[in-house]
């Protein structure tokens, strides 16, 4: 649709993103069919689905199946079926292999497995017992599995790519670095919270050949991270400041962000990338922190300023970024947050009069939060220039959508055409704002998030 909308374009003499599209709204027949199209459930399980051809090892013993193989210990590289939760097994790669810790005494009893499950992100690789593993893995059985779970799986599959703009030999040294996790949990005030990925820590936390560190112990003022309890409560006997080291820009009710610059506090930043670091996998800002800005989002109380999410940005961007990371901290995610420091990025590059759009790759998570970021303001805006009592007023371009919003041409045009929202009718380009097609998207694109009046009370400087 893009294409043929450039083409008439051209032979108009005009360009793409200052044509002017009437905003109105078109029959419930059309709009009806998009979005019945759209919302087509999958075909249901059947009794026979082949999810339950997968089953426990001591379940297939009875005398009319299959003798069972002799378990073995799985090479890495090798894929197995394996029991994801309780009653469900998965197809999974070996990623490392540690045998008995009695050497030669022939049992698996302590035998463990690093895996990746091939249907999730790769924050869910974990160590599993030899006991979750079936000994009968076969290719058969796993395809049946694989072409199972396909159908109701399809977020977690390859159209979030984490590492989309990485080309082939970066990619495969990136995932030989960080293919274990060196930490399984981390302690930050009251939380303990499993980590999803490998953190390159300093060489005197931890380095290549060491075991995996069960906890590591995190000052949530300070962000200094120690191997033991004793160590972080001698640091708490010191005394510290208790919020992030920069200036407060924006506070309401709880809730405030402080503007961190890099440069000015290297070490703190530094602590925030190795955090951070463990729940996004495709980032690699641990010690360059000069050039970036970074905003900390904190919830206050009669302790101090508890860090729950941050981004950050490069002071001057060539490509218009106005976001490098994002990151909710998971005890404090599923609370508006994530949607909260979008609209915050957005309002900074508001008062820079600049356009902006996240740095790629992005996460997974980040781009399901920003598509309907996207999705969402522009309905909202749409509806708005739909209702125009004058006929008039309601043509807009992609360029004037850009000045009102600070989103980037390319992110406004890729939104629309996403929700299915340009249509040719009867000669000319719409962007069609039926009620029952908008709303039908507003309520996929979930609530505002946390909303703490926007624009910002931003701190005088």
């Amino acid at each position: 649709m893009s294409e043929a909308c450039d083409e008439m374009l051209v032979d108009n003499g005009g360009s793409a993103a200052d044509q002017q599209y009437l905003v109105t709204e078109l029959g419930d027949d059309l709009s009806d069919s998009v979005a019945a199209s759209l919302t087509a459930p999958s075909p249901a399980p059947t009794a026979s689905s082949p999810i339950r051809s997968a089953r426990d090892p001591s379940a297939g013993s009875s005398s009319s199946g299959p003798p069972q193989k002799k378990q073995r210990l799985f090479k890495a590289g090798e894929h197995i079926l394996a029991l994801w939760r309780e009653q469900d097994w998965r197809e999974a790669e070996v990623i490392e292999a540690r045998p008995s810790a009695t050497p030669g005494d022939g049992s698996l009893a302590d035998a463990k497995y690093y895996v990746h499950w091939c249907d999730f992100n790769r924050r869910c690789d974990s160590w599993i017992d030899y006991t979750a593993v079936d000994p009968n893995s076969t290719k058969e059985k796993i395809r049946e599995v694989r072409e199972s779970k396909k159908r109701f799986d399809d977020f977690t599959h390859e159209n979030h790519d984490d590492h989309e703009g990485l080309d082939e030999a970066s990619l495969k040294e990136h995932e030989q670095v960080t293919k274990v996790k060196n930490v399984n949990r981390i302690q930050m005030g009251r939380h303990i919270v499993e980590t999803w990925y490998f953190s390159p820590l300093p060489k005197e936390i931890w380095k290549q050949g060491d075991d995996v560190i069960d906890i590591l112990y995190f000052c949530e003022f300070t962000l200094n991270f120690y191997k033991s309890r004793a160590q972080l409560e001698r640091h708490h006997g010191k005394g510290c400041l208790r919020h992030p080291p920069g200036d407060e820009i924006y506070r309401r009710e709880n809730v405030s962000v402080f503007e961190v610059d890099g440069a000015k506090s290297k070490e703190w930043c530094r602590n925030l990338c190795y955090l951070a670091k463990m729940f996004l996998d495709h980032k690699t800002l641990y010690y360059d922190v000069d050039p970036f800005l970074f905003y900390i989002i904190c919830e206050s109380d009669d302790q101090g300023f508890h860090v729950v999410g941050y981004f950050s940005k490069e002071k001057h961007s060539e490509n218009d970024y106005n976001l490098a990371c994002i990151l909710t901290l998971p005890q404090h995610q599923r609370k508006g947050y994530g949607k909260f420091i979008i609209s915050f990025s957005y309002e900074l590059s508001k008062l820079e009069k600049k356009v902006g759009t996240p740095e790629r790759p992005l996460s997974d998570l980040g781009r399901v939060s920003y598509e309907s970021h996207w999705a969402r303001e522009l309905l909202l805006l749409l509806r708005q220039i739909g209702n125009r009592p004058d006929p008039f007023q309601r043509y807009v371009s992609i360029t004037e959508l850009s000045a009102m919003t600070s989103f980037k041409v390319e992110d406004i045009k890729s939104t629309l055409e996403r929700l299915h929202l340009l249509t040719y009718h009867k000669g000319q380009w719409i962007i069609n704002i039926n009620p029952g097609l908008v709303d039908h998207w507003l309520a996929r694109c979930g609530g505002p998030g946390d909303e703490r009046e926007l624009p910002l009370l931003l701190a005088a400087e």
